[in-house]
Formats: C-alpha cells, sequence, structure tokens
C-alpha cells in the first residue's frame, strides 16, 4: 500500500505546484511584462492619482458631466445591513437587474427614466443604453448616439461652445473591435477628464 501512495502524494504536490504556483506566476509575469496597464486593472491617473478605471463606469451626476447608462447594481442598507438599497456602479456587487422586459417594475423604471431625462432637458433624443441598464451595472461606455443626445445639456452648463464639445465626443468615439466585433462606443470617464481639460 506505501508503494501506491507515495506516487499518489508525490503527484499531488508536484501538480499542486505546477498549477497552484508556478503557472499562475508564469501568467502573472508574462501580463506584466507584455500588458502592464491592463494586467493591474486599466487604471486611469490625473495628477498622479488613480481616479478610475477604463473597464468600470462611475455614477456622474451634475450635469456638467456626460452621464453613463443607468446601474441597477445594489449595496447594503446603512439603516438595515439585511435589506439593499439601489448604489450606482457599485464594484463590489455586479449585476443587473435580472427584469424580464414584460416586467412591470422595468417598464415603469424605464418610462421614469426616460421622463426624467426629458425634464432635466438633458437629451432630445433617448438612445436605448439611456434608460436601459448593462448586464454588469458597471459597464463604462455608453453609444455614440447618448454621447451626442447630452452635449448640448453639458456645453450649456459649462458655457462652452456646442461645437466644441461636440468635437470632444466625436475623438472619444471607439469602433468596433478589429473592424466587426461589438459596437462603437465612448468611455464616460475618459471624456469627461478629456472635458475638465477644455478651457
Amino acid at each position: 500500500m506505501l508503494s501506491q501512495l507515495r506516487p499518489a502524494i508525490v503527484l499531488i504536490v508536484l501538480f499542486s505546484a505546477l498549477t497552484g504556483l508556478a503557472y499562475p506566476l508564469a501568467i502573472t509575469g508574462i501580463a506584466q511584462l507584455g500588458m502592464s496597464g491592463k494586467a493591474n486593472g486599466s487604471l486611469i491617473e490625473r495628477d498622479g492619482k488613480v481616479v478610475g478605471s477604463s473597464l468600470i463606469g462611475q455614477n456622474f451626476a451634475s450635469d456638467r458631466y456626460f452621464h453613463g447608462r443607468p446601474s441597477a447594481t445594489t449595496g447594503p442598507d446603512p439603516a438595515d445591513p439585511s435589506k439593499s438599497v439601489d448604489a450606482p456602479y457599485n464594484a463590489s456587487n455586479s449585476m443587473g437587474s435580472n427584469l424580464a422586459p414584460t416586467s412591470k417594475k422595468l417598464i415603469d423604471r424605464v418610462n421614469a427614466s426616460i421622463e426624467s431625462e426629458f425634464a432635466a432637458g438633458r437629451i432630445d433624443v433617448v438612445a436605448a443604453d439611456a434608460v436601459t441598464t448593462s448586464a454588469s451595472g458597471l459597464d463604462p461606455h455608453i453609444s455614440p448616439q447618448y454621447a451626442l443626445a447630452q452635449i448640448s445639456a453639458v456645453a450649456m452648463a459649462r458655457g462652452l461652445p456646442e461645437e466644441k464639445v461636440r468635437l470632444l465626443v466625436e475623438n472619444h468615439i471607439k469602433g468596433r473591435v478589429a473592424g466587426f466585433i461589438g459596437e462603437p462606443r465612448v468611455n464616460v470617464l475618459q471624456l469627461n477628464l478629456a472635458l475638465d481639460s477644455l478651457r
């Protein structure tokens, strides 16, 4: 029995070291050498301080900034930790709303979002991503249509010429990956940081 047990233990130790230590360390090393920015979270810095990641959206509420799409993430209720409350772009609780297209709650929320966008005078055309949440609740991108629809409100709030803001948006539109994967998109955090740099 000992003759069978010894090779089994040796193999467990060997493969644990290979798959649990050597392989992850090798992949981490390759990632750090080949694409350290992406491997470290695609962090965006301003004046030496990390302000976010290009992969995770943020909640911009001010009219001076472009808004991202709605987020369905939640967090614990400060008054009662056994309950949850809306916490937009909560990266520790990534999730979608999981509401069916026929859900009354979803229909009511989308209609309320449409009314809110129009009432605030932020947009005059409603893009789908202006009123629907993403699957993760953390999507950092919006469609060019939604970004272009916000130009007037952002320019007015900042006292900037619309053409200047439009040019900024157009310069931040990223096309499909490899020309055919995904949809054109605008990273909201990068756009807002560039907006802050405008004079």
